[in-house]
This record gives structure tokens, C-alpha cells and sequence, in this order.
């Protein structure tokens, strides 16, 4: 929908494409969906679910084994970002290194997003 033709709206590292195709295998699910929403203290976060069908309106990012699918409304404000997986003693989970993302609240929950509006 709003992505650059024949490259991909987001990458997957390779820890993020084991990580998405394991819990994939596990479950049963197509993949996961990746979206976004208004919240947070800097305004909006990332949302990810499991998704068991794909919707048509979806941009799909096959990497790896590993199946992505971005709602409609997130596409614009994931193109360019890259999906990693990390795992430290304490925490293991997945972040997002967004170049369309101005500013980031303290706790790395919430993010605030270019204005668009301004172009």
C-alpha cells in the first residue's frame, strides 16, 4: 500500500526472523501482525498479535521462515524499520529501530512519529 516496490516495508534480523518462526511453529499462527496505536506518554506504540489469517489490506514480509503482516494503518509509519529480537538476563523481547520516530518516552514503550501533517 505505501511501500517501495520490490523492497520490503520493514527487515527482520536474523534473531527476529528465529524468534517470529519459532512462535509461528509453535502455535499454528501465519505469523505476526505488527500495528500501532494511540498511547503511551510520547504518544503511540508499537502493537503485535498473533494473526492466523491474513488480511488483504496487509503488507507481508516474508523473511526467513519468519511471516510478517503490517496493518494498513501502521504501514506508513514502519516503512524503513528494522525488527530485531533481544535477550539479555533479565528480558527477552523484540524492538524496533525506526528512523520515522523523533522521540522516544524514558521507559522505550511510546514513541512520537515525524509529522507527516507539516509535508
Amino acid at each position: 500500500m505505501f511501500g517501495i516496490p520490490g523492497k520490503a516495508a520493514v527487515t527482520l534480523t536474523p534473531a527476529a526472523s528465529r524468534q517470529i518462526a519459532r512462535l509461528m511453529q509453535r502455535d499454528g499462527h501465519k505469523g505476526l501482525r505488527i500495528g500501532v496505536k494511540k498511547g503511551g506518554c510520547a504518544g503511540m506504540e508499537y502493537t503485535m498479535e498473533y494473526a492466523d489469517t491474513i488480511n488483504p489490506l496487509d503488507e507481508v514480509v516474508e523473511q526467513d521462515g519468519a511471516r510478517v503482516m503490517i496493518a494498513p494503518m501502521a504501514q506508513m509509519f514502519l516503512i524503513g524499520t528494522e525488527i530485531d529480537y533481544e535477550t539479555s538476563l533479565l528480558e527477552s523481547k523484540f524492538t524496533f529501530r525506526n528512523p520515522n520516530v523523533v522521540e522516544a518516552c524514558g521507559c522505550g514503550e511510546s514513541i512520537k512519529f515525524r509529522d507527516t501533517s507539516a509535508a
